[in-house]
C-alpha cells in the first residue's frame, strides 16, 4: 500500500489523496457506517457523493487497518447497503408512481428528459441495464426509481441489482484496495478513459440508429414500389378481368342458338 500503509511524518495515518480527503472524518469516526449511508443515500436516488469514492477511501482504510475496517468487511457492507438502497428506490418508483417521482426529482436532480430517456432505455434492453447503470454515475442513483416506474418484474430486477451490486463493488474495492497511494492518478486516468469509451459508444450508437434509419427508409422504398407494381399489375388485370364475362357469355349464347339452327 506503499505511503498510505504506514505513517506519515508526524506519526499519524496517512492522509488520503485529495479527492478523497472530505471522507476522512467520516470513515475515522464511523467506519462501516459511513460507508453504508452514503451508498444507501446513492443508490435510493439521493446524489451525496459518487459510491466509488466510499468504497476507494473504505479500501484504502482496510489496507492501513485504519479506523478498525477490513476488506471483506467493506465488501459486505457495500454489496449489502447498495442492493437495499436500490431496492428502496424500485419501490418508490413502483409504488409511489411517476407523477409523484418527477414532482420531487428536482430536488435530486431528477429532470422529467433524463427520466424519458432512461426509462426507454430500460424498457427496450431490460435487466442488462440494471448491471451497467452501477458503472455510470448519474444512472446510476435512479437505476432503482426507473426500474419500478417501468414496472419491471421485482424478481428480475432483484437478480439483475444484486449481480450489477457485486460486479461493481468488487470492481471499486479491488482498485482501492491495490491501488494504495496511487489510486489518485489511477481514478485519473480511470475517468479520462471512461469519457473515451463513452465517445466510443455514443458514435457506435449513432452509427447504429442511422443504420435502422437508412435501412427502415430502404423497406419503406421497397415496399412502395411493391405496392405500384401491384397496383400496375391489377390494373392490366382489370379489363382481362372484365372481357372474361362477356367471353363467357358469347359463348354462351352462340351455344344456345346452336340447338336452334339445328331443329330449323
Amino acid at each position: 500500500m506503499g505511503i498510505l500503509a504506514g505513517a506519515n511524518l508526524s506519526g499519524g495515518p496517512a492522509p488520503l489523496p485529495g479527492f478523497l480527503s472530505s471522507l476522512e472524518g467520516p470513515l475515522d469516526h464511523y467506519g462501516y457506517l459511513a460507508i453504508a449511508l452514503l451508498l444507501l443515500l446513492e443508490n435510493i436516488g439521493i446524489p451525496v457523493i459518487p459510491g466509488e469514492l466510499a468504497m476507494i477511501a473504505g479500501a484504502i482504510f482496510a489496507g492501513t487497518g485504519r479506523a478498525g475496517l477490513n476488506i471483506v468487511g467493506v465488501g459486505i457492507v457495500a454489496v449489502a447497503a447498495s442492493v437495499i438502497g436500490a431496492e428502496i428506490g424500485y419501490l418508490v418508483g413502483r409504488f409511489a408512481g411517476r407523477e409523484l417521482v418527477l414532482r420531487y426529482g428536482k430536488y435530486v436532480l431528477l429532470k422529467p428528459e433524463a427520466l424519458n430517456r432512461a426509462e426507454a432505455v430500460v424498457s427496450r434492453y431490460g435487466g442488462i441495464v440494471v448491471i451497467v447503470a452501477r458503472f455510470i454515475v448519474g444512472l446510476r442513483e435512479a437505476n432503482g426509481i426507473i426500474a419500478g416506474i417501468t414496472q419491471m418484474r421485482a424478481r428480475t430486477f432483484a437478480f439483475f441489482n444484486v449481480v450489477g451490486a457485486c460486479a461493481w463493488v468488487a470492481t471499486w474495492v479491488t482498485i482501492g484496495y491495490v491501488a494504495g497511494d496511487h489510486i489518485d492518478s489511477i481514478y485519473a486516468d480511470i475517468n479520462r478513459y471512461s469519457l473515451y469509451v463513452l465517445v466510443v459508444l455514443v458514435v457506435l450508437l449513432l452509427g447504429y440508429i442511422a443504420y435502422r434509419v437508412i435501412r427502415r427508409r430502404h423497406r419503406g422504398a421497397q415496399a412502395h414500389e411493391a405496392s405500384q407494381a401491384q397496383e400496375a399489375t391489377q390494373a392490366q388485370e382489370a379489363p382481362l378481368a372484365q372481357e372474361a364475362p362477356q367471353a363467357q357469355e358469347e359463348t354462351e349464347t352462340e351455344e344456345d342458338s346452336e340447338p336452334e339452327r339445328k331443329s330449323s
